[in-house]
């Protein structure tokens, strides 16, 4: 069985009490971990295979002034507007933010809501954007996010102050108890292009972004925009999967549920699981090689995983 074959359950457990919606209460109590995380790490260490190291550009930059352009200059940085008043080129200028911009990307399409070990990944993406939440107002950076599903998204602009943290916090929550849809796999792809080029439009240059997310049906357009992001942002991904996606259990016959349809998987077949087992692998090299690529920095994490751990370990200081 494919990965796009793969629909959420609308069960409200999972074998070993697993999780299946956060609410705020837990998510605040999640404080004390996320204020533990270093997002102000000396460099990330990446978890795709082969893993490599790769400093943060840290904090963003704001636009300070224009001056003739030199002979080094980031023709990224050339100001159109100067240049074609003046008929001579001119050069951006930046200088550092006092705060960082921190922006939460997080991913609550249909296949979000599916387990069948640990918790749903919506409720892990959930606890991870709020230890990232947490983090980021303990070092007095900017919060922001931009949630989305099928049906549409929801921003906060980045803000310093504890009542955005707050709101994140209630959006993560809400996000996690909503009754998913069912969508086709073109929904889904939709969904994620129109979030990436949202955010791609509306994140200022040197912000640190975290895309949480399962990273199912991105195509060649959404993978453009992630990567035009990653040009002038730091990013980081967390891909969440369950163990089920990267290999079938047992021999037996298990039925799957998105609430409304059921399919059967025959495990007892070796052909069908090997060709399930290639087909994960292939995407997931296909996701490393990209990050890989444009200086994406990778972290995944399992729904029976220790979120706390991968990020506290993949986001760890590290020597020179």
């Amino acid at each position: 069985m494919s990965n796009s074959q793969l629909l959420h359950s609308d069960r409200k457990s999972i074998p070993g009490d697993g999780l299946v919606q956060m609410s705020r209460a837990a998510l605040i109590r999640l404080k004390g971990q996320g204020g533990n995380l270093p997002l102000r790490a000396i460099r990330v260490r990446s978890h795709t295979s082969g893993a490599y190291l790769s400093r943060l550009r840290g904090r963003g930059m704001e636009f300070d002034e224009a001056r003739p352009y030199q002979a080094g200059d980031e023709i990224r940085n050339i100001d159109w507007r100067i240049t074609a008043r003046t008929g001579q080129p001119y050069s951006k200028l930046f200088r550092e933010e006092k705060e960082r911009v921190v922006t939460l990307w997080v991913d609550y399409r249909a296949p979000m809501y599916f387990a069948t070990q640990g918790r749903f990944k919506s409720v892990l993406a959930s606890e991870a954007a709020a230890m990232i939440a947490w983090s980021a107002r303990k070092l007095g950076d900017r919060l922001g996010g931009l949630f989305f599903s099928e049906q549409g998204h929801r921003e906060l602009r980045p803000r310093n102050n504890d009542r955005t943290t707050l709101r994140v916090i209630g959006l993560l929550a809400e996000y996690s108890q909503q009754a998913p849809q069912s969508s086709l796999p073109e929904q889904r792809r939709e969904a994620a292009r129109s979030a990436l080029l949202r955010i791609n439009r509306v994140t200022r240059p040197g912000s640190l972004i975290f895309l949480i997310s399962d990273f199912r049906d991105l195509d060649v357009q959404g993978e453009n925009h992630l990567t035009s992001l990653a040009r002038h942002n730091d990013l980081i991904l967390l891909r969440l999967f369950d163990p089920l996606e990267m290999e079938l259990p047992r021999a037996g016959r298990y039925s799957v549920s998105d609430g409304k349809q059921f399919i059967a998987i025959d495990s007892g077949d070796r052909e069908h699981c090997r060709a399930h087992r290639e087909h994960y692998q292939l995407q997931q090299t296909h996701l490393e090689q990209l990050c890989r690529r444009h200086g994406i920095h990778l972290f995944q994490c399992a729904t029976n995983g220790d979120l706390a751990s991968i990020l506290s370990n993949g986001l760890g200081r590290q020597a020179h």
